[in-house]
């Protein structure tokens, strides 16, 4: 236990052998459950979860005996058994493997699922690969500990000597999806929204609608767009990460379009129900109104050059017109973040 509070780790893994038991040998003395899923790997990663699983629970000084409630290997919900095997512990590492492969969000999932059951106070998510300071659990755990937050994530963009450790262009992309995350979820002060090293609360897991959690990479973008709807505090917590030999598994071309239609669609739902059904704001009607006033203008103003270009010769005052739309549809635009920004602004923290 941490200060009081049971702590489980989700830690998915597919084709991390070389890895994964490094990350179990190593996972801080206060974790009281270790999830360890197994998304389908065809290499050695399944049989080394047990090894390190054998030598973690032999290990000396180790004190978990309080009460941490039932198993999920005792039976489970109905979703986490038809998604994944659930093998009996192996001292505090519970292995699980999927029917089928399933992606990283899957597997977090799968792990969320059993944790919940388990009714962890706390639960984590680390990856596989070794990419993570277990050193730093702690400063993840502390803001929900301590009731100042739901959610607490890993931030790498806080400080300029975690970003200069940064690959160029991973740090180029995750500035990009920053970006889109932001108007997607609302939490406009929260950075580095792909870091995996996180930590929610059992109260949070509770709220959020689980069971259809987005199971591909963007996972971490749609939990944090179901958090800011149910009101949940965010802690976004600096913390530097380690590249190591590992490679990374994400197609870029079919990832970039997934991610940005699944933020699309999470972002028009953030607005229906938050602003438009539980409550009524007329910021979701600026967003609406001032994306279509711009979109309008703009293809005004194709019509324009496009009859320009043709010898028609559509009159002057199309184009001025279509610049004014196009003004005022960013004003509204402008207006809709402002008030957004605002509306979750009690809801974010920072810890440097």
């Amino acid at each position: 236990m941490y200060r009081g509070s049971t702590v489980g780790v989700v830690m998915p893994a597919y084709n991390e052998a070389g890895f994964v038991g490094d990350v179990v040998r190593e996972m801080p003395d206060y974790v009281d459950r270790i999830y360890a899923i197994d998304d389908r790997s065809t290499d050695d990663t399944w049989n080394e979860i047990h090894e390190a699983a054998r030598e973690d629970a032999t290990a000396v000084d180790r004190h978990h005996g309080e009460d941490v409630g039932p198993l999920v290997s005792d039976g489970g919900t109905s979703s986490l058994a038809s998604r994944a095997a659930v093998s009996d512990p192996i001292g505090r590492v519970v292995p699980i493997q999927h029917r089928e492969n399933r992606g990283a969000g899957g597997a977090i999932k799968t792990g969320y699922l059993a944790a919940r059951e388990d009714g962890m106070d706390v639960t984590v998510t680390v990856d596989a690969d070794g990419q993570m300071d277990l050193t730093q659990m702690s400063r993840l755990l502390d803001p929900i500990v301590e009731g100042e937050a739901d959610y607490a994530k890993g931030n790498r963009l806080l400080s300029k000597e975690y970003r200069a450790a940064m690959p160029r262009f991973r740090f180029v992309g995750n500035a990009t999806l920053t970006f889109l995350t932001k108007i997607a979820a609302g939490y406009w002060k929260t950075m580095d929204p792909q870091n995996g090293y996180t930590a929610i609360s059992h109260d949070a897991l509770e709220a959020i609608d689980l069971e259809n959690l987005y199971e591909y990479y963007g996972y971490c973008n749609d939990l944090l767009v179901k958090l800011n709807v149910h009101g949940m505090r965010v802690a976004d917590v600096a913390m530097p990460a380690v590249y190591g030999e590992e490679t990374s598994s994400i197609q870029y071309t079919q990832y970039v379009p997934k991610v940005s239609a699944m933020l699309l669609r999470n972002f028009l739902w953030r607005l229906k129900t938050k602003y438009l059904v539980v409550d009524f704001h007329p910021l979701a009607l600026f967003y609406l109104v001032g994306a279509a006033t711009a979109a309008v203008s703009v293809l005004g103003a194709g019509l324009a050059l496009i009859g320009t270009i043709s010898g028609v010769g559509l009159p002057s005052v199309q184009g001025s017109t279509s610049l004014l739309l196009f003004v005022a549809g960013v004003v509204l635009l402008l207006f809709a973040m402002v008030f957004d920004m605002a509306e979750s602004e009690h809801l974010e923290t920072r810890v440097q």
